[in-house]
């Protein structure tokens, strides 16, 4: 074989822009070959959010308006390119708020239509879990997720890049909500993980006896609500008999609680899946107690262990860029039907979806 022809069989790279805007940080990211990151900028509403205790849908939709083009531009610099550059533009469709998505959606639509780029739409949950590729390059499916966030907690198993299998949830409040209902009752505020994150580290761990939800039909499977409300009752019990509250103790226990559970359930699908790679992602994979206990539990277990450096945990752009890589490569093309979905499923496809080879 001559070398020109050689030099036409190599691998083309495949550089994408990818649009986060499902909750409320508006972002964007240039993304090459699903792995190497060229810019990843994130603008952030929480101190807008603090005030409220917590999110407002029509606030962060109003948000990403002003801040969309802005972000894009950013990234696009920090990248060095244009959009003439891209290979393909992606965006989050769903889950999220619906008036949030809806701006991603439609600033994505806009840009494959006037520079005649391949849409193609990616599921968040699916991002933060290709957030784990990023930073390793040798993690290739399949392996066992945790996905831990404020709206889910998902034990999944990813049998090959796009395709899931969801083996446990929780039934009720996600781990991430959680934190928030518990921040708030102790009276840390909004955002609730990361504050309860650092006040844990002052306190006694096993001060108090939580409870652990388990379910005996479905063993993978997640409650919290039973948590938070041990938590309000003891807070309230200690109120109404003048006994002194510990802040520190109560979020260090919650905490060990609910990590507890979330590594034990983890472990198991492990260790009955006959895998030996464990990965966390989502909002709460950024939680040092969750990291530390999964690092020593694959540890002991002889299991490799994966997650992604905080800013990756966090909704980000540069996680959509690297599972649209993987969905583009298969050749997955989304039409200027596009819409949100704010209730999108893990693995569900979006209604005339073109995929191909």
């Amino acid at each position: 074989m001559n070398t020109e022809t050689d030099s036409s069989m190599k691998k083309k790279d495949v550089t994408i822009l990818a649009i986060e805007s499902s909750c409320d940080e508006t972002a964007a990211s240039v993304v090459r070959n699903g792995r190497e990151v060229l810019s990843n900028i994130i603008s952030s509403q929480i101190d807008l959010h603090k005030l409220y205790g917590g999110v407002v849908p029509e606030i962060a939709s109003r948000k990403h308006i002003e801040k969309i083009n802005q972000v894009i531009e950013e990234a696009l610099s920090e990248a060095g390119m244009t959009l003439d550059d891209m290979d393909a533009v992606a965006v989050t469709y769903g889950p999220g708020l619906v008036g949030a998505l809806l701006v991603g959606v439609a600033e994505a639509k806009a840009i494959s239509y006037a520079k005649h780029l391949p849409l193609v739409g990616v599921h968040h949950i699916e991002g933060h879990i290709s957030a784990n590729y990023i930073e390793n390059r040798d993690l290739e499916p399949p392996f066992i997720c945790l996905v831990v966030s404020g709206g889910h907690t998902h034990l999944v198993r990813v049998k090959d890049y796009g395709e899931y299998e969801i083996l446990g949830r929780t039934r009720d409040d996600a781990a991430g909500e959680a934190f928030d209902k518990v921040a708030r009752a102790i009276g840390l505020g909004y955002p609730g993980g990361p504050k309860i994150d650092r006040l844990a580290k002052e306190g006694n761990p096993d001060a108090i006896a939580f409870p652990k939800a388990r379910i005996a039909d479905a063993p993978y499977d997640f409650s919290f609500s039973g948590l938070k409300s041990a938590v309000l009752n003891y807070l309230n019990g200690c109120k109404m008999k003048g006994e002194p509250i510990v802040e520190a103790d109560v979020a260090a226990s919650f905490q060990k609680a609910v990590v507890d559970v979330l590594i034990e359930h983890a472990m198991l699908a492990v260790r009955e899946s006959g895998l030996d790679r464990f990965a966390l992602a989502g909002g709460v994979a950024s939680n040092t107690a969750l990291r530390a206990a999964a690092e020593a539990a694959c540890r002991e277990r002889g299991i490799r262990f994966y997650r992604p450096s905080p800013i990756f945990c966090t909704d980000n752009a540069a996680m959509i860029g690297a599972a649209a890589y993987y969905e583009y490569k298969k050749g997955v093309r989304h039409g200027l039907d596009l819409n949100a979905v704010p209730n999108l499923k893990l693995g569900e496809r979006y209604p005339g979806e073109a995929a191909g080879k």
